[in-house]
């Protein structure tokens, strides 16, 4: 018996946790998948949205703005990366600058501050890289963060403050029992007074198991190009072009780590399960991504991915309750993850109001992350292998990763238990060969904590 189960350990899952221990609750997160962030949390553009595009008076317009001014105090207490590098949204046809003050005019309904109409001198001053305009809307409180980082971070504060967390675990089930939820899964069954479902483009087969009013939810997939550090300055700003009704188009933004990221792409899909990349898509993405900076070197490409972001029937996030204490965060699309810190404020308040929980004094908002040698001083490279010599062997070459970071994303707080654990806690395997040198090495470690043969390591 918990008094809290929340589905889906992404983003917005994971924020809703962290949020709810502040407060004297059982809290569970159940993950079908072996580690937090699999999902569409691991997959995006990973921009922190300024909230001009969305609807005033919608849940996206407000939990955005909310998210937005909540990221930088996030970041610095949570100790995940991200920047307020700007972001710039391209106009190239003077016909259509109305749409541009149309934006302009939504973001100061919905309280975004910072906001400039730009002229083409401006916007070429500003960034030289890109091809001529006919004017640009400049928002200066948008920004990138490293999703997975955030996510996360999200997750080990929970975890350090009592939320439970129950991995390769799949719902199978969900039932009224008396005033309780019984849940049913592939690991056996328990009892919840509240379930939160932030399954992501599962919400749908979760929701259908206790409501009656059927949701659906599209899959909507996109491809991206992600480039070597070496051409990371090509932009200095997020460079958007004016949205359509299928998203915000094809962007080109420096990454929270120093790459050159392009995409995405935009087709709905009917497979949950499909992130493969194609031809189509990527070329796509290539020629639309040209309208905004000629000579993108994508021969400097050092991988592609796809995600899928969770498309709703509605134009708006779900966040409501659809049946007696069974909370539904649903079609959670973008701007989600710049407002999955706001949506876990939102949903607790609910939860909160319902149970008159008392606060938990012994709730700790700081969490320190796994250190990252490479950003160090050589001072301080110094002193940290004097504590502990193994910060001193290089794993990974391209991000200058060391066998103490690694050590220490595996023994950590919900620590990493396969390649694309330690990846996203470290940077392990996301240089320039792509794992090619450091994969053995960190395998060896993963099989060594775990007491497992090296054929038992998995990618994830």
């Amino acid at each position: 018996m918990v008094d809290v189960t929340i589905i889906g350990a992404g983003a917005v899952g994971c924020a809703v946790a962290r949020e709810l221990t502040k407060y004297r609750l059982n809290v569970c997160v159940v993950e079908k998948e072996t580690d937090v962030c699999e999902g569409t949390s691991k997959a995006n553009s990973g921009i922190v949205h300024a909230g001009f595009d969305a609807k005033p008076g919608s849940l996206k317009a407000k939990l955005n703005v909310r998210g937005n001014r909540m990221m930088p105090e996030l970041a610095k207490t949570l100790d995940f990366a991200y920047s307020n590098n700007e972001a710039l949204v391209l106009c190239f046809d003077e016909e259509q600058l109305g749409g541009l003050r149309e934006l302009y005019d939504r973001g100061i309904a919905n309280g975004v501050e910072g906001l400039e109409l730009l002229t083409p001198a401006q916007v070429k001053e500003l960034e030289p890289a890109l091809n001529d305009t006919a004017g640009a809307l400049l928002a200066k409180t948008s920004g990138v963060v490293c999703p997975f980082e955030m996510t996360i971070a999200f997750a080990e504060n929970a975890f350090d403050n009592g939320a439970q967390f129950r991995f390769d675990t799949q719902v199978t089930g969900i039932a009224r029992s008396g005033d309780n939820y019984r849940i049913v899964t592939d690991k056996g069954a328990f009892e919840s007074r509240f379930v939160v479902n932030a399954a992501g483009v599962y919400a749908d087969t979760i929701h259908n198991m206790v409501c009656d009013d059927k949701m659906k939810i599209t899959p909507r997939r996109g491809e991206y190009f992600l480039l070597d550090k070496e051409v990371g300055c090509t932009v200095r700003r997020t460079i958007f072009q004016l949205p359509t009704k299928m998203g915000k188009g094809v962007l080109v933004t420096p990454t929270a780590h120093g790459n050159l990221m392009v995409g995405p792409s935009a087709d709905n899909i009917d497979d949950k399960e499909d992130t493969a990349t194609t031809a189509a898509g990527l070329a796509s993405v290539r020629e639309r991504a040209g309208l905004s900076v000629s000579g993108i070197p994508f021969g400097k490409t050092i991988t592609n991915f796809s995600g899928l972001r969770a498309v709703g029937e509605t134009d708006d996030f779900i966040i409501k309750e659809s049946a007696e204490n069974f909370i539904d965060a649903a079609g959670i699309e973008s701007p989600g993850l710049t407002s999955a810190p706001a949506i876990g404020e939102y949903i607790c308040e609910m939860i909160v109001s319902k149970t008159g929980a008392e606060k938990n004094d012994a709730f700790k908002p700081e969490r320190k992350g796994v250190v990252h040698f490479a950003a160090l001083s050589r001072g301080e490279q110094n002193e940290l292998i004097r504590k502990d010599p193994t910060y001193g062997n290089i794993v990974c070459r391209c991000e200058t990763v060391t066998e103490g970071e690694i050590r220490d994303a595996i023994n950590r707080s919900l620590g990493a238990r396969t390649l694309d654990g330690v990846k996203r806690r470290t940077r392990a395997g996301m240089g320039r060969c792509q794992a090619g040198f450091c994969t053995p090495k960190t395998m060896a470690l993963i099989a060594e904590k775990y007491g497992i043969p090296l054929g038992d390591v998995r990618k994830n």
